[in-house]
Protein backbone atom coordinates (compact mmCIF):
# COMPACT_ATOMS: atom_id res chain seq x y z
CA UNK A 1 0.00 0.00 0.00
CA UNK A 2 1.39 3.11 -0.69
CA UNK A 3 2.36 5.39 2.27
CA UNK A 4 0.79 9.24 1.30
CA UNK A 5 1.52 12.17 2.98
CA UNK A 6 -1.88 12.41 4.85
CA UNK A 7 -1.09 9.22 6.57
CA UNK A 8 1.87 10.32 7.79
CA UNK A 9 0.50 13.31 9.18
CA UNK A 10 -2.26 11.25 10.98
CA UNK A 11 -0.10 8.87 12.51
CA UNK A 12 2.49 12.17 13.60
CA UNK A 13 -0.79 13.67 15.17
CA UNK A 14 -1.85 10.43 16.85
CA UNK A 15 1.74 9.37 18.45
CA UNK A 16 3.96 12.73 18.06
CA UNK A 17 6.29 10.83 16.65
CA UNK A 18 8.44 12.18 14.08
CA UNK A 19 8.00 12.25 10.17
CA UNK A 20 10.70 10.07 9.17
CA UNK A 21 9.51 7.45 12.14
CA UNK A 22 6.12 7.82 11.05
CA UNK A 23 6.72 6.90 7.54
CA UNK A 24 8.80 3.90 8.00
CA UNK A 25 6.39 2.69 10.59
CA UNK A 26 3.48 2.66 8.17
CA UNK A 27 6.34 1.65 5.40
CA UNK A 28 7.03 -1.43 7.80
CA UNK A 29 3.19 -2.52 8.56
CA UNK A 30 1.91 -1.67 4.83
CA UNK A 31 -0.09 1.31 5.90
CA UNK A 32 -2.07 -0.27 8.39
CA UNK A 33 -2.83 2.80 11.03
CA UNK A 34 -3.11 0.74 14.66
CA UNK A 35 -0.30 -1.36 13.44
CA UNK A 36 1.78 1.38 12.30
CA UNK A 37 1.13 2.78 16.05
CA UNK A 38 2.08 -0.26 17.77
CA UNK A 39 5.45 -0.32 15.74
CA UNK A 40 5.92 2.89 17.27
CA UNK A 41 5.19 1.81 20.72
CA UNK A 42 7.51 -0.82 20.49
CA UNK A 43 10.14 0.69 19.71
CA UNK A 44 9.45 3.23 23.05
CA UNK A 45 8.88 5.98 20.69
CA UNK A 46 4.85 6.80 20.85
CA UNK A 47 5.31 6.29 24.51
CA UNK A 48 7.65 8.74 24.91
CA UNK A 49 5.50 11.22 22.57
CA UNK A 50 2.43 10.50 24.09
CA UNK A 51 4.00 12.67 27.16
CA UNK A 52 2.88 15.85 24.85
CA UNK A 53 0.58 17.38 26.99
CA UNK A 54 3.44 17.96 29.63
CA UNK A 55 5.18 20.89 29.90
CA UNK A 56 9.05 20.68 29.31
CA UNK A 57 10.70 23.78 30.93
CA UNK A 58 13.34 22.05 32.85
CA UNK A 59 16.75 20.75 31.71
CA UNK A 60 20.28 21.90 30.84
CA UNK A 61 21.80 23.84 28.21
CA UNK A 62 25.48 22.18 26.85
CA UNK A 63 28.07 24.07 24.26
CA UNK A 64 30.29 21.93 21.52
CA UNK A 65 33.49 23.48 20.01
CA UNK A 66 35.12 22.51 16.94
CA UNK A 67 37.88 24.45 15.11
CA UNK A 68 36.09 28.35 14.21
CA UNK A 69 32.29 26.77 14.96
CA UNK A 70 30.83 26.71 18.69
CA UNK A 71 27.58 25.49 19.60
CA UNK A 72 24.95 26.32 21.92
CA UNK A 73 22.07 24.17 23.03
CA UNK A 74 19.10 24.10 25.14
CA UNK A 75 17.24 20.32 25.82
CA UNK A 76 14.13 20.65 28.06
CA UNK A 77 13.19 17.86 30.38
CA UNK A 78 10.36 17.80 32.45
CA UNK A 79 11.30 18.11 35.99
CA UNK A 80 14.93 19.52 37.28
CA UNK A 81 14.85 15.90 38.98
CA UNK A 82 15.69 14.26 35.97
CA UNK A 83 17.85 17.20 34.68
CA UNK A 84 20.31 16.07 37.20
CA UNK A 85 20.25 12.47 36.39
CA UNK A 86 23.53 11.33 34.45
CA UNK A 87 22.07 9.80 31.62
CA UNK A 88 19.81 13.17 30.88
CA UNK A 89 23.17 14.73 30.70
CA UNK A 90 25.23 12.79 28.32
CA UNK A 91 22.22 12.86 26.38
CA UNK A 92 22.42 16.52 26.07
CA UNK A 93 26.04 16.48 25.78
CA UNK A 94 25.82 14.03 22.92
CA UNK A 95 22.73 16.64 21.09
CA UNK A 96 25.43 19.52 21.31
CA UNK A 97 27.50 17.45 19.01
CA UNK A 98 25.48 16.15 16.64
CA UNK A 99 24.15 19.29 15.98
CA UNK A 100 27.74 20.69 15.71
CA UNK A 101 28.57 17.67 13.46
CA UNK A 102 25.30 18.10 11.35
CA UNK A 103 26.01 21.87 10.52
CA UNK A 104 22.64 22.84 11.28
CA UNK A 105 21.70 25.86 12.65
CA UNK A 106 17.63 25.57 13.78
CA UNK A 107 16.37 22.89 15.88
CA UNK A 108 14.09 21.70 13.35
CA UNK A 109 17.02 20.88 10.78
CA UNK A 110 18.56 19.37 13.33
CA UNK A 111 16.14 17.72 14.83
CA UNK A 112 15.48 15.72 10.52
CA UNK A 113 19.24 15.31 10.58
CA UNK A 114 21.24 11.76 10.65
CA UNK A 115 22.10 11.10 14.06
CA UNK A 116 23.75 7.59 13.47
CA UNK A 117 22.85 5.24 10.66
CA UNK A 118 19.07 5.21 9.75
CA UNK A 119 18.43 7.19 12.61
CA UNK A 120 17.73 11.01 12.90
CA UNK A 121 18.88 13.06 16.02
CA UNK A 122 14.68 13.74 16.98
CA UNK A 123 14.38 9.37 16.88
CA UNK A 124 17.66 9.06 19.11
CA UNK A 125 16.02 11.82 21.69
CA UNK A 126 12.78 9.82 21.62
CA UNK A 127 14.53 6.69 22.28
CA UNK A 128 16.37 8.51 25.59
CA UNK A 129 13.18 10.02 26.46
CA UNK A 130 11.69 7.05 26.41
CA UNK A 131 14.21 5.19 28.75
CA UNK A 132 14.23 8.35 31.00
CA UNK A 133 10.60 8.58 31.79
CA UNK A 134 9.99 12.05 30.69
CA UNK A 135 8.74 14.49 27.90
CA UNK A 136 12.64 15.94 26.34
CA UNK A 137 12.80 18.18 23.48
CA UNK A 138 15.72 19.77 21.72
CA UNK A 139 14.20 23.66 22.34
CA UNK A 140 16.44 25.93 20.46
CA UNK A 141 20.15 25.76 18.98
CA UNK A 142 22.68 28.46 18.01
CA UNK A 143 25.48 28.49 16.11
CA UNK A 144 28.30 31.31 16.40
CA UNK A 145 31.35 31.05 13.77
CA UNK A 146 35.22 33.02 14.29
CA UNK A 147 37.59 33.78 12.68
CA UNK A 148 41.18 32.49 12.77
CA UNK A 149 42.43 35.11 14.98
CA UNK A 150 39.68 34.93 17.54
CA UNK A 151 39.10 33.07 20.19
CA UNK A 152 35.83 31.48 21.65
CA UNK A 153 35.05 31.72 25.16
CA UNK A 154 32.32 29.52 26.86
CA UNK A 155 30.55 28.85 30.42
CA UNK A 156 27.89 26.34 32.01
CA UNK A 157 26.64 28.02 35.51
CA UNK A 158 25.07 25.58 37.50
CA UNK A 159 25.64 22.37 35.61
CA UNK A 160 24.28 23.91 32.96
CA UNK A 161 20.93 25.74 33.59
CA UNK A 162 22.41 29.02 32.10
CA UNK A 163 25.06 28.79 29.21
CA UNK A 164 26.95 31.03 27.14
CA UNK A 165 29.67 31.41 24.23
CA UNK A 166 31.02 34.64 23.03
CA UNK A 167 33.81 35.78 20.09
CA UNK A 168 36.32 37.97 20.86
CA UNK A 169 38.37 39.19 17.57
CA UNK A 170 42.12 39.79 17.70
CA UNK A 171 42.91 37.92 20.46
CA UNK A 172 43.61 33.84 21.66
CA UNK A 173 43.54 34.63 25.45
CA UNK A 174 41.15 31.89 26.16
CA UNK A 175 40.71 33.24 30.01
CA UNK A 176 39.58 36.75 29.04
CA UNK A 177 36.89 35.38 26.40
CA UNK A 178 35.54 32.88 29.45
CA UNK A 179 35.80 35.68 31.77
CA UNK A 180 33.55 37.56 29.39
CA UNK A 181 31.39 35.03 28.76
CA UNK A 182 30.66 34.21 32.92
CA UNK A 183 29.74 38.13 32.48
CA UNK A 184 27.02 37.59 29.84
CA UNK A 185 25.75 34.34 32.49
CA UNK A 186 25.65 37.21 34.85
CA UNK A 187 24.97 40.13 33.37
CA UNK A 188 22.40 39.21 30.67
CA UNK A 189 23.04 41.69 27.94
CA UNK A 190 20.48 41.77 25.02
CA UNK A 191 23.07 43.09 22.46
CA UNK A 192 26.99 43.38 22.05
CA UNK A 193 26.69 46.84 20.92
CA UNK A 194 24.72 50.14 20.74
CA UNK A 195 24.83 49.53 16.80
CA UNK A 196 22.90 46.61 17.57
CA UNK A 197 20.03 47.93 18.42
CA UNK A 198 16.96 48.83 16.55
CA UNK A 199 16.21 52.80 15.93
CA UNK A 200 12.29 51.38 16.78
CA UNK A 201 13.58 49.86 19.95
CA UNK A 202 15.72 53.38 20.77
CA UNK A 203 12.64 55.66 19.58
CA UNK A 204 10.51 53.52 21.73
CA UNK A 205 12.76 53.85 24.88
CA UNK A 206 12.76 58.03 24.62
CA UNK A 207 9.64 58.32 24.35
CA UNK A 208 8.99 56.73 27.35
CA UNK A 209 11.83 58.87 29.31
CA UNK A 210 10.90 61.47 27.82
CA UNK A 211 7.27 61.44 29.00
CA UNK A 212 8.86 60.39 32.30
CA UNK A 213 10.66 63.09 32.81
CA UNK A 214 8.22 65.22 31.53
CA UNK A 215 5.95 64.10 34.51
CA UNK A 216 8.61 64.76 37.15
CA UNK A 217 7.59 68.43 36.14
CA UNK A 218 11.43 69.15 34.52
CA UNK A 219 11.79 72.09 31.99
CA UNK A 220 10.86 71.11 28.53
CA UNK A 221 14.00 72.92 27.13
CA UNK A 222 16.30 70.64 29.29
CA UNK A 223 14.58 67.29 28.94
CA UNK A 224 16.82 66.90 25.54
CA UNK A 225 19.73 66.79 27.96
CA UNK A 226 18.17 64.27 30.36
CA UNK A 227 16.95 62.12 27.79
CA UNK A 228 20.78 61.55 26.47
CA UNK A 229 22.29 60.78 29.96
CA UNK A 230 19.39 58.04 30.73
CA UNK A 231 19.75 56.90 27.15
CA UNK A 232 23.38 55.69 27.63
CA UNK A 233 22.39 54.54 31.31
CA UNK A 234 20.05 52.33 28.65
CA UNK A 235 22.63 51.13 27.00
CA UNK A 236 24.55 50.06 29.81
CA UNK A 237 22.00 47.53 31.08
CA UNK A 238 21.52 46.11 27.42
CA UNK A 239 24.64 46.15 25.66
CA UNK A 240 27.60 44.03 26.64
CA UNK A 241 30.51 46.31 25.64
CA UNK A 242 28.52 48.97 27.95
CA UNK A 243 27.85 46.92 30.75
CA UNK A 244 30.47 47.27 34.05
CA UNK A 245 32.95 44.27 34.24
CA UNK A 246 31.38 42.16 36.96
CA UNK A 247 34.49 41.07 38.22
CA UNK A 248 36.68 44.44 37.75
CA UNK A 249 34.20 47.18 38.06
CA UNK A 250 36.65 49.98 37.22
CA UNK A 251 35.96 48.54 33.82
CA UNK A 252 33.51 48.19 30.98
CA UNK A 253 32.99 44.91 29.36
CA UNK A 254 34.55 46.46 25.96
CA UNK A 255 37.91 48.87 27.35
CA UNK A 256 38.25 45.67 29.54
CA UNK A 257 38.98 43.73 26.42
CA UNK A 258 40.23 46.06 24.44
CA UNK A 259 42.92 46.14 27.51
CA UNK A 260 43.73 42.83 26.76
CA UNK A 261 44.25 43.16 23.09
CA UNK A 262 40.74 42.02 21.56
CA UNK A 263 37.02 43.35 20.84
CA UNK A 264 34.03 41.31 21.10
CA UNK A 265 32.50 39.87 18.15
CA UNK A 266 29.57 38.75 19.23
CA UNK A 267 27.47 36.38 21.86
CA UNK A 268 25.06 34.00 22.63
CA UNK A 269 23.04 33.40 26.40
CA UNK A 270 20.47 30.43 26.88
CA UNK A 271 18.54 30.49 30.04
CA UNK A 272 17.00 27.36 30.67
CA UNK A 273 13.24 27.58 30.44
CA UNK A 274 13.20 30.88 29.74
CA UNK A 275 9.98 32.60 28.58
CA UNK A 276 8.28 28.93 28.74
CA UNK A 277 5.21 28.31 31.21
CA UNK A 278 6.87 26.60 34.21
CA UNK A 279 5.01 23.64 36.54
CA UNK A 280 4.57 24.27 39.89
CA UNK A 281 5.45 21.11 41.50
CA UNK A 282 6.79 20.08 44.93
CA UNK A 283 9.90 18.21 45.14
CA UNK A 284 8.01 15.26 47.44
CA UNK A 285 5.70 14.86 44.06
CA UNK A 286 8.24 14.95 42.06
CA UNK A 287 9.93 11.87 43.60
CA UNK A 288 6.52 10.08 43.65
CA UNK A 289 6.38 10.84 40.16
CA UNK A 290 9.22 9.38 39.62
CA UNK A 291 8.87 6.04 41.58
CA UNK A 292 5.87 5.32 39.43
CA UNK A 293 7.20 5.90 36.42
Amino acid sequence: MAVTAAMVKELREKTGAGMLDCKKALVETDGDMQAAIDFLREKGIAKAAAKGDRIAAEGLTAVAVEGNKAVLVEINSETDFVAKNEKFQTLVNNVAKAVLASGATTAEAALAAEYEADKTLETYIQEEASTIGEKISLRRVAVLEKADDAVFGTYLHMGGRIGSVVVIDGTSDETVAKDVAMHVAAARPLYATRDEVSAEEIDREKKVLTEQALNEGKPANIVEKMIAGRMNKYFEEICLVDQTFVKDSDFKVGKYVESKGGKINSFVRFEVGEGMEKREENFAEEVMNQIKK
